[in-house]
């Protein structure tokens, strides 16, 4: 018989990370927990099943984890989103504001054409800079967005603002 995995209880806020004042919200006792890692995949992927999919992309790095086992779940291919200088190939590269600081996001400039449909995939949705940075790299890359999926959203930050009119699945609020 399973047993039922709540998720939330496997969610760690750290204070004061990676910055002073923020709230840091640490997947990784979800990800240790064999079974919380496999409901969180099954959640996560479950409303795709029937989408036509060809691809998932991840967003380094956190994303990586839940993207390529999201990936191989949905029989798909996996396209990893990583930071500048990170990708062998000639890449496209976005830059994009966090809630502290800045960063950059690059992709394969072959990664995906016209006629893949990608569902994005990230671990956290806190102001969602990361993820339209993610979202526009997919669109230079003139992929159909399906959706983004994301373990946990940090409501309050209002990140579902800047992923424009891209669905967004989410398993926890915070």
């Amino acid at each position: 018989m399973s047993r039922v995995v709540n998720l939330n209880a496997f969610v760690t806020p750290v204070e004061n990370f990676p910055s002073p004042g923020i709230l840091f919200q640490d997947l990784t006792p979800l990800m240790r927990d064999a079974s919380a890692l496999k409901t969180s995949v099954a959640q996560l992927v479950e409303p795709f099943r029937s989408s036509q999919l060809t691809a998932v992309a991840g967003i380094d790095a956190r994303g990586f984890i839940f993207g390529a086992m999201a990936a191989a779940a949905l029989n798909v291919g996996f396209i990893p989103i990583r930071k500048p200088g990170k990708l062998p190939r000639a890449t496209q590269t976005v830059d994009y504001a966090l809630e502290y600081g800045t960063n950059s996001l690059a992709i394969h400039q072959d990664a995906l054409d016209g006629s893949d449909r990608v569902l994005l995939i990230d671990d956290v949705l806190a102001t969602g800079g990361t993820a339209a940075a993610g979202i526009t790299l997919l669109e230079r890359s003139h992929a159909t967005i399906v959706a983004c999926a994301f373990v946990l959203e940090i409501a309050a930050l209002n990140g579902r603002a800047l992923l424009k009119d891209i669905p967004a699945h989410v398993l926890l609020q915070r």
